[in-house]
Order: C-alpha cells, then structure tokens, then sequence
C-alpha cells in the first residue's frame, strides 16, 4: 500500500470512490488545497482532501473502498492532512454524518456548527463538525 499525494489523474477514480461512499462531490478537487490518495497495484482504494478557509482546514472527502476498510488506511489518510494542516498553521476541522465515533477516537471533539468559525459554517459540507485539538 502506498500513501502519497494525489495527482491529476486520480481525481476521476477518486470521485467515483466518493461517489460509491455516498459523499459529496461539490467542490472536489478544485476546492482542495491537498489530495492524498492511498494506492496498491489494483488501483486506487482511499482519498481524503484538505480546503482550506483562512487560518482554519477542512478535512474532506474520506473514503475507504469497501475491500480495503480495516486496514488502517482512513486513520493513515487522516494523519496526512492532520500534518498537512500543521504544516499550514491551520487549525482543522471536519464534518461528518456517519464517522463521528472514528474521529473522537482520534481526538477530535464535537462542536456545534454554530461555534464553528464563519469559514466552516459556509463551506460546502453540512452538518455536524468536530474539531481536532492540537497535541500539547
């Protein structure tokens, strides 16, 4: 398995795994400042993105193909854009409807969207958003 950032010619397989995960397309990839995708010789099996908004991220567009689910990829995906939002001074957020307990077990904590800074509460994603407490 190979971890690594996104090129141009993956953003099509990488909408169809969106597509297949039931997440939304808006805004990808022309939105995301970073793209990592996770590949293996039978193509490409997770993505996740980072939009930036001012001093605040997005983590975005998670996906895990079916067969790969339970190898660790989403958390080794979630960790890029975690280091890449470092990188960037951004503190970083993310929504989700159905991953909540994932990222809780990573640190994230719940944040009612109306708490959340202007530029994540208009961002194309909706719902709950959790936000990642930056290690001490």
């Amino acid at each position: 398995m190979i971890i690594r950032a996104g090129e141009a010619e993956d953003a099509e397989r990488a909408r169809s795994l969106l597509e297949a995960c039931g997440l939304p397309l808006g805004g990808f990839p022309e939105d995301l400042e970073a793209i990592f995708v996770a590949t293996r010789a039978r193509g490409l099996l997770g993505v996740a993105g980072l939009e930036v908004h001012g001093a605040c991220g997005l983590l975005r567009s998670l996906a895990v193909a079916r067969e790969a689910r339970g190898e660790g990829l989403a958390r080794d995906l979630c960790k890029k854009i975690e280091n890449r939002a470092t990188e960037l001074g951004l503190q970083l957020f993310l929504l989700t409807e159905t991953a909540e307990g994932f990222f809780k077990h990573r640190g994230y904590e719940v944040v009612d969207r109306t708490r959340a800074p202007q530029e994540i509460r208009s961002s194309r994603s909706s719902l709950i958003s959790a936000r990642h407490q930056p290690c001490s």
